[in-house]
C-alpha cells in the first residue's frame, strides 16, 4: 500500500470498501478495493477469487474495467483497478428524465460489445446491473464486479447453481428507456408477479423447458396475458422495442446474442443501435 496514496473513499461493497488513490510515482489514479479476511483458515472469499480469476483469463478490452495489480495488505489483499468516475445507476439517478435514445444507444451498444467479449472468452457474468456498469469521464462504459463471474462451457456440461438473481441486458435496456426499472420487486415472489403483468404469465407452450426448472410448479401464478411493450414503453421508438422483445423472451435460447448485434446493421433490430 506504500506505493499509493489515498484520496478518498468511493463505497463499500460485499467483500470489501474501496477507495480512490494515486501512484505515488506514476500519478495515476487507480480505485482499490480492500478485501478483509475475517479469519486466517476461512481464506480468500470464493467472490474475490472469481474476480481475480474472470478479469485475469481476459486480456485488456475497452469495455470491460482493467485489474492492474492485485497484492497483499494487513490481514487481507487489495485489488488495484483503473478508476472509473461512475456508474451507470448514478447517471440515471441524475438524469431529469429518461436517458435521450442517443444515450441509451451508445451505453447499450458499449454494454453488448462487453457482454459479446466475456462470452467469447467462456465468462458469464451473472450479476450484470446499472451499478456494476463503471462510466468514465469520457462517457466510456466498462463491465465490473466479476464477485458472482462464471466460466462455463459451451456444450453445457457444467451445472450452476439456479440460485442468482440479477438483472439481464434487457432488463438494462427497458431500464435506459424507461428511467426506471420495468420489474422492481423487492422479493423474488414480487419480481415474478411484475415480470409475468408485462411478459405474461410462461407456460410449456411458450417456454418447453420451463418444466424441467428445478423449482417448478412450486407455486401458482394468476394467468395473465403478455402487455404489448408499445404500451409499457410508450415513448420508445418501434426499432428499440423490437430489439427489447428479443431480450425479453422466456426461453434463453431464443433470446438474441450479444455477438449478433453490433455486426448486423440491415437486421430489423440493429437499425435501433445504428449510428
Amino acid at each position: 500500500m506504500d506505493q499509493y496514496c489515498i484520496l478518498g473513499r468511493i463505497g463499500e461493497g460485499v467483500h470489501g470498501i474501496v477507495f480512490k488513490a494515486k501512484h505515488v510515482k506514476t500519478g495515476e489514479i487507480v480505485a482499490l478495493k480492500k478485501v478483509a479476511l475475517g479469519r486466517l483458515e476461512d481464506g480468500i472469499p470464493n467472490q474475490a477469487l472469481r474476480e481475480i480469476k474472470a478479469l485475469q483469463e481476459m486480456e485488456d478490452n475497452q469495455y470491460v474495467v482493467q485489474l492492474k495489480a492485485v497484492f497483499p495488505h494487513s490481514a487481507g489483499f487489495v485489488l488495484a483497478f483503473e478508476f472509473m468516475l461512475s456508474d451507470l445507476a448514478e447517471v440515471m439517478r441524475h438524469a431529469q428524465r429518461p436517458l435521450a435514445q442517443a444515450q441509451v444507444k451508445s451505453y447499450l451498444q458499449m454494454l453488448l460489445k462487453g457482454v459479446a467479449f466475456c462470452h467469447a472468452h467462456n465468462i458469464v457474468h451473472r450479476d450484470l446491473k446499472p451499478a456494476n456498469l463503471l462510466i468514465s469521464a469520457s462517457g466510456q462504459l466498462k463491465i465490473a464486479d466479476f464477485g458472482l463471474a462464471r466460466v462455463f462451457s459451451p456444450d453445457g456440461s457444467r451445472l450452476y447453481t439456479h440460485q442468482v438473481a440479477t438483472r439481464a441486458v434487457g432488463c438494462i435496456m427497458g431500464e435506459l428507456l424507461n428511467g426506471s426499472p420495468l420489474f422492481p420487486g423487492e422479493n423474488d415472489i414480487e419480481q415474478l408477479c411484475y415480470v409475468h403483468r408485462i411478459l405474461g404469465t410462461p407456460n410449456p407452450q411458450v417456454w418447453p423447458e420451463l418444466t424441467e426448472l428445478p423449482d417448478y410448479n412450486k407455486i401458482s401464478f394468476k394467468e395473465q396475458a403478455p402487455v404489448p411493450l408499445e404500451e409499457v414503453l410508450p415513448d420508445a421508438s418501434p426499432q428499440a422495442l423490437d430489439l427489447l422483445g428479443q431480450f425479453l423472451l422466456y426461453p434463453p435460447r431464443q433470446r438474441i446474442a450479444a455477438s449478433k448485434l453490433p455486426c448486423l446493421p440491415i437486421h430489423l433490430s440493429c437499425r435501433f443501435l445504428s449510428v
